[in-house]
């Protein structure tokens, strides 16, 4: 069954020139971009999109971190594509995540708590259909 799944490549990946290596590793499994976006995220949709952490204490860090700078919105679909893109991607935090993932070989933890870990990808075809809603409504 054909799905999608949404991915904000973030801006840190984007500052490091690495916009090109991630979405190569994503096409190369063979998935399909359906849109794909340069933008400005606003705090008023990414607190949509994380509303599942804004009353968390680490929120202000995350948006602050999520709207500093440009980012690119997109769908990628195809078979399996949930599962198969957040195996390319990794695990959330980049220090466990394994070799051969973009974050394992790309992202970056600091001992302040704070993760740059490049890339959001939706963690189901559910979510992914609410996060394209409310970045591509």
């Amino acid at each position: 069954m054909t799905e999608r799944v949404f991915i904000i490549v973030k801006p840190d990946a984007l500052e490091r020139g690495l916009l090109g290596e991630i979405l190569g590793r994503i096409e190369k499994k063979g998935f399909a971009f359906e849109k794909l976006e340069l933008t400005n995220l606003d705090k008023e949709r990414l607190g949509q999109h994380y509303s599942h952490i804004t009353d968390k204490p680490f929120y202000p860090d995350v948006e602050s971190y999520m709207t500093s700078g440009p980012v690119v919105i997109g769908v990628v679909t195809g078979h399996g594509v949930v599962a198969a893109v957040r195996q390319i991607v990794g695990a959330t935090d980049p220090l466990e995540a394994q070799p051969g993932t973009i974050r394992g070989d790309f992202g970056r933890s600091w001992e302040d708590g704070n993760m740059r870990n490049l890339i959001h990808a939706s963690d189901s075809p559910e979510n992914a259909e609410r996060e394209i809603s409310i970045w591509f409504a």
